[in-house]
Parts: structure tokens; sequence; C-alpha cells
């Protein structure tokens, strides 16, 4: 099984915030990390402005631990059907068409996956 975890639950877990340990197996499991590019993108932009430049590139190193999926015409017009078909921002619907193309689960906190089949969501408290 594949695995993808979100912009959401990689912040949750290098903050060590509440649900942190729901994403710690995932996540350690390098195998099996499936890592869109645009969860990168989202990760490196929170903690570059949280914690500082250094630690944000440990961070993103660490993600790059996973396999790295890149952004492909193909994933974006897929992406875009999802969006509509799910009313999703641009990176959720990425990371979702990449779920579907690997036919990976999508753990997150996130509330637009909340309903989505094959996702293993824990809401934030």
């Amino acid at each position: 099984m594949k695995n993808i975890v979100d912009s959401s639950g990689w912040l949750a877990y290098f903050a060590d915030r509440e649900n942190a340990q729901h994403f710690a197996a995932p996540l350690s499991n390098h195998e099996s990390l499936i890592v869109p590019v645009i969860t990168i993108y989202e990760v490196f932009k929170v903690a570059l402005r949280e914690v500082g430049e250094k630690k944000a590139l440990q961070i993103t190193a660490a993600m790059q631990r996973g396999t790295v999926i890149d952004l492909t015409a193909t994933r974006a017009l897929s992406a875009s059907r999802l969006a509509l078909q799910y009313k999703l921002p641009m990176a959720d619907s990425i990371i979702l068409a990449t779920a579907s193309e690997f036919d990976a689960v999508i753990w997150t906190q996130d509330v637009h996956f909340q309903d989505i089949t094959g996702v293993k969501f824990f809401p934030q408290k």
C-alpha cells in the first residue's frame, strides 16, 4: 500500500502537534511514501515563515526520503477534473490526483478531504 501525507499532516508531525502520532507510521515507511511536489512547496513555505530557512530546508530534505512525484500535464488535467468534482483547492486536487494515480491512501487533517474515499482523516481538535 502506498501512502501520501498531505501538508497538514507533515506540519503536524514536524511541529509535534496533537495529531502528530497519526502520521508517524506512514512517514516512517519511506518505501511506500509518495510525496507530491506540491506538498514540499506548501510545507517549505510554512516552515520558512515559522522556523526559518535552515530548519525549513532540513524538513524538506526529510520529505524527499519518500518518492517525490512531479506535477505533469496529465496530472494537472486529472487534478482539474477532481477539483471541480469535489470542490477542492488546487493543491488538494493535485494531491488527490496523485493518490488516485498511485493507488495511495491520503493521510490528512484537512477537512477538504473528509468525505473522500481512500482518505484517513484525523480532525483537528
